[in-house]
């Protein structure tokens, strides 16, 4: 089923934060109905830099065409403020369908951006915002594909004002709506009793963010039909990474860390070299 069939069921969607494909691969093994490609996640694993504004269209659309060549998943894909004005939007829209999106988010906020729970964000007006998801509904293909609106201006223009701006971007045609950062349950539970019957509502969950963190059943039972862990898998990777080098400054060798890793037979067998290797004799020269 498409994302949009899946949210029409009334099911729950928990998507995963990835930044490759092989991070991609991983969580799929365990069955979610989405995947979130994070762009927080390809600024620190591509560029080793904060998630403000400096990951380029291109390189998303790079990132979405290795993943969806190797997993199958529908995919939500974090589209920034769509990498310029309404008709940059188009071509963002266009360029992330056409390599495997499955929906796209855009956010409300000017350059240069900042991860939604940095302090220090700048929002475009609301007129703009509009004008910007009434163009990424027009560029897509095909209406399976979501347009997710996100507002960040809590943090700028204070809680009543975004659900302002957010009741603006669900006439403008969101298919689903992303407020982002609420402080407490008081404004997630205003959130979804303004906006839940409407139309799916999406919680981002950041492991030392704005938001308290909440288990998905949780978010459920207030009305949220889209959990994302956008960071978690890049934040536990640099944690991995971190005592793992230590370790190997420290010891000179990997076998004091070698119960905490996959060794070569494990990784192959987690990637699929055995089947490949396999498959690739159908088409050598000696091939019957």
């Amino acid at each position: 089923m498409t994302l949009k069939q899946i949210l029409q069921r009334g099911e729950q969607i928990i998507a995963p934060g990835v930044y490759d494909a092989l991070t991609a691969l991983i969580a799929e093994r365990y069955g979610f109905k989405a995947l979130y490609l994070s762009g927080a996640g390809i600024a620190y694993s591509k560029l080793g830099r904060p998630d403000i504004g400096l990951v380029t269209m291109t390189e998303v659309v790079s990132t979405i065409e290795l993943i969806r060549d190797r997993v199958s998943s529908p995919l939500i894909v974090d589209a920034d403020n769509g990498h310029g004005n309404a008709l940059n939007v188009q071509r963002t829209v266009r360029m992330y369908e056409r390599a495997g999106a499955n929906a796209l988010q855009l956010e409300d906020q000017s350059l240069p951006k900042r991860c939604g729970h940095l302090a220090g964000k700048a929002v475009v007006s609301a007129a703009e915002m509009v004008g910007k998801i009434k163009a990424a509904v027009d560029a897509r293909h095909s209406d399976q594909t979501l347009i997710i609106a996100r507002t960040d201006a809590i943090a700028v223009e204070g809680f009543e004002a975004a659900l302002d701006r957010a009741e603006r971007y669900v006439e403008a045609g969101a298919d689903v709506l992303f407020v982002e950062a609420p402080a407490n349950q008081e404004q997630l539970q205003a959130i979804c009793q303004r906006f839940g019957t409407r139309l799916p509502l999406l919680a981002n969950m950041v492991e030392g963010g704005s938001t308290p963190m909440y288990t998905a059943p949780e978010l459920g039972e207030l009305g949220f039909q889209i959990v994302i862990f956008p960071g978690g898998i890049a934040r536990a990777l640099a944690k991995t990474a971190d005592q793992y080098y230590d370790s190997l400054h420290l010891n000179l060798s990997n076998m004091p860390f070698k119960d905490r890793m996959l060794d070569l037979n494990g990784l192959n067998a987690l990637i699929g070299t055995p089947e490949m290797l396999e498959h690739g004799k159908r088409f050598e020269a000696n091939a019957q």
